[in-house]
């Protein structure tokens, strides 16, 4: 890859696991997929995924199980773990800027977990240098109402203006219940369709293991900045699928 590709998983809607799929998708990308990856954490000021990265570092510290799994690990994949930058939305530009001089091995993609509103000081800035923005929806009416603004807003005023470098930015169905009938999503479909804006085929269950982060009570790790997901708990979670249709996507 000729040069790093900025990505987000970005909507104004919270609760709905942009975070999370930050997380799963940079770990992905990075210890399965053996892309390089960074992560900018600029949704101050909680700064969730700098703080999982902390959280995983003092068990991996404390366990002796973990620190053996950790030594294995990147033993394996032959690269350190991502790094996860702490940032906000205003300076996030100027710090991936930073980290890319500064960095011995040059990310191939990054990611960037913004707040969840257009209206905190320099998110509009920053996700109109994004390559590429993923949008979770669920089917929830106020849910689909304020991801569809977030989407038309940004592609109507900056996409189509030519002041956003975004070269995509799609829809994706998240927390999916199987017993939900598929005419709810015919119906939003038809709606999204309407506004010309693009929705992945893959869909991400609704389901307890996304949450699912390093802790010594239990060794099947999901969501880890430090490791890959656990082969039992991928089954199932279309994690596979929906790297895969970015992928595609980005043409990588």
């Amino acid at each position: 890859m000729n040069k790093e590709i900025f990505i987000s998983f970005a909507t104004q809607k919270g609760g709905i696991g942009k975070t999370t799929l930050t997380v799963l998708m940079a770990s992905y990308f990075h210890y399965v997929k053996g892309y390089n990856v960074a992560v900018i954490d600029c949704d101050a000021p909680q700064n969730s995924i700098v703080d999982l990265r902390a959280r995983e570092i003092k068990v991996i510290t404390e366990s002796s199980y973990f620190k053996a799994l950790a030594c294995d690990h990147f033993r394996r994949v032959k690269k350190k773990a991502y790094p996860v930058i702490a940032s906000n939305a205003e300076n996030a530009l100027d710090d991936a800027d930073k980290m890319l001089r500064e960095e011995s091995i040059k990310p191939d993609l990054v990611f960037f977990d913004l707040p969840g509103t257009l209206k905190s000081e320099g998110v509009v800035k920053t996700l109109s240098q994004m390559d590429y923005i993923f949008t979770p929806i669920s089917a929830d009416r106020l849910v689909v109402e304020s991801s569809l603004q977030f989407a038309a807003l940004f592609y109507e005023n900056l996409i189509t203006t030519g002041i956003a470098k975004t070269k995509g930015l799609h829809l994706f169905w998240t927390m999916v219940d199987g017993r939900e009938k598929s005419e709810l999503y015919d119906l939003y479909r038809q709606i999204i369709d309407e506004l010309n804006i693009p929705v992945l085929e893959t869909r991400l269950p609704d389901s307890k293991r996304f949450r699912r982060d390093l802790s010594e009570e239990r060794k099947a790790i999901f969501r880890s900045t430090i490791f890959p997901m656990d082969n039992a708990l991928m089954k199932g979670s279309n994690i596979k699928e929906l790297a895969d249709e970015i992928c595609t996507i980005m043409k990588i």
